[in-house]
């Protein structure tokens, strides 16, 4: 099967500059290239080609300012059994206008089809021209079916996922070198405890709730440290206003407080395990958020929010502790030092989210769920040919 997957217009594939969605997709098509011909279109970026086979996968780069009509005019000379678009429902029917015979799905990774993001109209146009609807979790789904009942049937919720091969987790003997040589790198002693952050840098993330839960911890564990790790944007480093009032709010405890800037997506699965505790400290509706598929792979144990997705996939006292009150710092204090305090408890709970990962959140078990969905959207027998038999692209 000939596979197009056409992404949003603000970072390029693959995930040279960060990004969920590139990460995910960079993860699946080493298994499902063995099996379809993919070609990927992204926006340009000065470190690739315009157009460049990579490792068996054709990607067209495009300027971001008329990218989605030069994607049109691409796909209707090209044709694609599948077009997978992601995160972009507002695109979905013109691009479909171009590329008539394809199928198309749509992957939901937030509320793209809430009333906010598209009109009622547009949304049961973009329903009907899409083949299949993938949400990356059962909260994003309901929020869907709550606005467009009649999309029920086209959805499925396909979870992300990780590559465990690059994940160490914690407890390993080749860990403990790696996790010195990383704080070593931010000035921070193997006798510390530290506790992570990794995410944008913007309030609905939610950082300025753990520096202020750092004042109470650090009552109580003063050889805490926090580790923020982001910027304003993915591989954006520029300083707003939300940033200067973080560092204002850290400046009273600054020695508790390090922030790191964005870290690269090649550096992440290291960078993990500077930390006794991962710490996701969410305000909004996250729809899953793939730093705990991250975190758990790399056997930390998390604290987080019962916000949107998260609790699909950390369940509380099992592989994490999740936080109800999730505006108040004294909670994710209270989590904190006791994580801190029971360590054998915490270790286990990073020992069955790193089983969790393994069980369900491998990005090979993610390229089989999708390939899935997009067989049965081109109505083609998965690994196979319409007419059933098998074949390798």
């Amino acid at each position: 099967m000939k596979l197009a997957f056409i992404f949003d217009r603000k970072l390029p594939s693959p995930a040279i500059r960060g990004g969920a969605i590139q990460v995910l997709i960079d993860g699946i098509v080493p298994y499902l290239k063995k099996h379809h011909k993919i070609t990927i279109f992204s926006i340009t970026d000065p470190e690739l080609p315009e157009k460049e086979m990579r490792n068996g996968i054709k990607y067209i780069r495009i300027p971001p300012g008329n990218y989605f009509r030069e994607v049109a005019r691409v796909l209707a000379k090209k044709e694609f059994d599948l077009i997978h678009v992601l995160n972009r429902p507002d695109q979905l029917t013109y691009l479909k206008g171009f590329a008539p015979k394809s199928k198309f799905v749509l992957s939901l990774h937030n509320e793209r089809l809430s009333k906010s993001s598209i009109s009622a109209k547009h949304g049961n146009e973009v329903i009907r021209s899409a083949k299949k609807i993938i949400t990356i979790s059962r909260f994003l789904k309901k929020s869907v079916v709550k606005r467009f009942p009649g999309a029920k049937k086209k959805l499925v919720t396909v979870y992300s996922g990780v590559d465990l091969s690059r994940f160490t987790p914690i407890w390993s003997a080749d860990a403990i070198k790696i996790r010195n040589q990383v704080r070593e790198k931010y000035g921070i002693g193997p006798e510390k405890k530290v506790i992570l952050f990794v995410g944008r840098l913007i309030k609905k993330k939610g950082p300025h709730v753990l520096i202020e839960a750092m004042k109470h911890v650090i009552e109580k564990h003063p050889d805490a440290v926090l580790v923020i790790s982001g910027g304003k944007y993915y591989s954006d480093n520029r300083t707003t206003g939300y940033i200067e009032s973080l560092h204002a709010l850290a400046k009273p405890i600054e020695e508790h407080i390090r922030f790191t800037q964005f870290i690269p997506s090649d550096e992440i699965p290291h960078h993990y395990l500077i930390a006794d505790i991962f710490a996701c400290s969410s305000q909004w509706r996250e729809p899953a958020g793939r730093i705990h598929y991250e975190a758990m792979a790399a056997g930390i144990p998390i604290v987080t929010t019962r916000r949107g997705g998260i609790p699909e996939i950390v369940k509380h006292m099992e592989n994490g502790w999740v936080i109800n009150d999730f505006k108040n710092p004294v909670a994710f204090a209270e989590a904190i030092n006791h994580m801190f305090d029971f360590p054998e408890e915490a270790k286990q709970m990073a020992r069955n989210g790193r089983k969790q990962v393994e069980q369900n959140f491998q990005f090979s078990e993610v390229a089989q769920n999708l390939e899935l969905v997009y067989c049965k959207a081109a109505n083609i027998q998965q690994g196979g040919r319409r007419d059933g038999t098998s074949t390798s692209l």
